[in-house]
């Protein structure tokens, strides 16, 4: 697994000259893949990566959405087609792994909350700002403010601007997610297991009260869940 910036201007070609190095950072080879998967929610990128799979390995991957994930994917919802490729490889994997009912909360650009009722329906959701970039609009409007390392400090009255900017950051975040989970669990009539996944999962997760585990390839493996159910 590799986390790279997003380049909303990345073309075919230096997609797959970025795959290639990582390749064979690991000493793998593209003749080695035989299917591929893309879960974008960047419409501009979409097709750039579908290109670069297809021109590197030679195979056309499945791009994910609540239609290509079909009998993996049940959603009581007014537009599934709507529906982030992220949250439905989410909901996916989470179901699988965990059962239903799942709730999934997505630690990335955005912080997604996914969940699964008692009947494995994909009910919807909540989407917020994502730590960095709430944390990114913070130090743009605050000329004075610190760039910081988005770290949880030692306690949350902040004794210096970094530690209370991280005290507003971090443990808010911690916070703003138990308390949404709670109101999802009032809304369902009954509570189930958490599950974090995302960059920053393994750094929010611990000052949670809510969050019952931390996987953080569950997109990828949700991915894989769809692409293999595709290709059977």
């Amino acid at each position: 697994m590799w986390r790279i910036a997003t380049s909303r201007t990345a073309t075919a070609d230096e997609l797959r000259v970025a795959l290639s190095s990582l390749f064979s950072l690991e000493s793998l080879a593209f003749e080695d893949v035989r299917a591929g998967a893309v879960a974008s929610v960047v419409p501009s990128l979409t097709q750039a990566w579908v290109r670069a799979v297809e021109d590197a390995a030679g195979a056309t991957p499945l791009v994910c959405s609540a239609k290509t994930a079909e009998g993996l994917f049940d959603a009581d919802y007014p537009r599934p087609a709507e529906i982030g490729a992220d949250r439905v490889a989410d909901a996916v994997a989470a179901r699988v792994l965990y059962g239903a009912p799942v709730v999934v909360v997505d630690f990335g650009t955005a912080t997604n909350i996914e969940v699964v009722d008692s009947e494995g329906r994909f009910r919807g959701g909540v989407i917020a700002p994502g730590v960095q970039t709430s944390a990114n609009a913070l130090f743009s409007h605050g000329a004075r403010l610190p760039v910081i390392d988005l770290v949880v400090p030692p306690k949350v009255i902040g004794t210096s601007t970094v530690e209370a900017i991280q005290a507003g950051i971090m443990l808010g975040e911690a916070d703003r997610v138990d308390g949404l989970v709670r109101r999802i669990f009032a809304q369902l009539g009954y509570e189930a297991p958490v599950i974090a996944t995302g960059g920053l999962a393994p750094v929010v997760a611990p000052h949670s009260s809510t969050i019952t585990a931390v996987n953080s390839e569950l997109t990828l493996e949700g991915l894989r869940l769809i692409a293999a159910r595709a290709e059977a």
